[in-house]
């Protein structure tokens, strides 16, 4: 495969050249621009009383474009959250789920987009169908088949990850969201392992929510969050009771409680103490260098990494590799006949090569601070173990 148009941003990070470091899907390290605005930020909260009255909101607003840019969202339908499951409780309580209605959700998912609907379907008499892991790993059609399941019960949303965390493979979005739309039912993503790398559009998929961080791909800081509300969600009450939630609370106002009437946009359902002075400007400035680089161009890098990796370990027995046509560009999950991955990693990690073990397999999430070398050595050091 020809040389990608992006080449190695290893300049910007911190990273030793003896270390080969593929656990960006795990905690992703920060560049230097990223750690330079931590460390205003912690400058300005030991001299708070130099802080500018309205520095926060600027800085606020500065992440929630950003964030908005990621995904083709209009900056208004964004909320500032703390975490993906923080958007997927907000995403949960703004819906409602009829009784004897389906909610679908992935085997093995991540917690966020999953338990917040476990807790509640007993008591409010829906079930959660769980869609099966495809052997062939084709989420996509996995997903499609149980929308469309004939005799099943009416769908009320589809709660997945757009990647899937443990095994790399992908949901195609497009096709899911319009077979949602044709059931009448909605369709919650949680994108933590696609926004940056991937093309997300909420413009043309036309999600109900999309949650996602900033510590792992985004290269920010763990604790900071976004959730995209589409405005037909927007009139609901937020998880929190907020001051900023509402039209006109302010401390510097005569009358405090002057108009307690929520935000008219995703503003509302932005998380209580928001004004992060340290990490708001460290993910914004993460969100700008990946917007900067462009999705495309990001995983056109990171797939060629991950090609380079498979194709090297190809002809290993015992070593199952998924179809390239179902997973990420950027994530790439081993199997082992004899499940010796956290071995494996531990073997690895003693060389300076560091990856995951992710139920029962090997996860490789390079980002764009691997290099060829950096490939070559895990691909030379999994020979050799396996």
């Amino acid at each position: 495969m020809s040389a990608p148009s992006l080449p190695s941003q290893r300049a910007l990070f911190d990273i030793p050249a003896d270390v080969a470091y593929f656990n960006a899907a795990g905690w992703s390290p920060l560049p230097h621009p990223v750690a330079e605005a931590g460390r205003r930020g912690v400058e300005r909260k030991v001299r708070p009383w130099t802080l500018d009255a309205g520095l926060a909101s600027e800085i606020n607003e500065r992440a929630r474009c950003a964030a908005a840019r990621l995904i083709g969202a209009d900056p208004a339908d964004v909320a500032l959250v703390s975490s993906v499951g923080y958007g997927c409780a907000t995403a949960a309580k703004l819906v409602t789920v009829p009784v004897g209605t389906r909610v679908l959700v992935l085997e093995d998912d991540h917690t966020s987009p999953v338990l917040a609907w476990m807790a509640r379907a007993k008591t409010e008499g829906f079930a959660i169908e769980t869609v099966q892991r495809p052997t062939d790993g084709d989420w996509t059609a996995a997903v499609l088949a149980a929308i469309d399941r004939p005799g099943a019960d009416p769908v009320a949303i589809a709660s997945i990850s757009s990647v899937h965390w443990s095994d790399g493979g992908v949901v195609s979005l497009a096709p899911v969201a319009a077979a949602l739309k044709a059931h009448g039912a909605a369709l919650l993503i949680d994108a933590t392992h696609a926004v940056g790398v991937m093309d997300i559009d909420v413009g043309a998929i036309g999600p109900d929510f999309v949650a996602f961080p900033t510590y792992k791909w985004l290269l920010g800081p763990y604790g900071r969050a976004f959730l995209y509300v589409a405005k037909r969600h927007q009139n609901g009450i937020p998880l929190e009771q907020t001051a900023y939630g509402r039209r006109n609370v302010f401390a510097e106002n005569e009358v405090y409680f002057a108009d307690l009437d929520y935000r008219p946009d995703a503003r509302r359902f932005d998380m209580g103490e928001r004004d992060h002075l340290i990490s708001m400007e460290m993910a914004a400035t993460g969100m700008e260098l990946v917007a900067g680089w462009g999705a495309p161009a990001v995983s056109e890098r990171l797939k060629m990494l991950t090609k380079t990796i498979a194709d090297g370990l190809s002809n290993i027995p015992g070593i199952t590799i998924p179809d390239e046509r179902h997973r990420a560009p950027h994530i790439l999950c081993l199997g082992f006949a004899d499940r010796k991955a956290p071995d494996l990693v531990a073997r690895l990690a003693a060389e300076k090569v560091y990856v995951a073990p992710r139920l029962g397999r090997v996860r490789i999430s390079p980002h764009v601070y691997n290099t060829e070398v950096d490939a070559d050595r895990l691909v030379t050091a999994l020979r050799r173990f396996a």
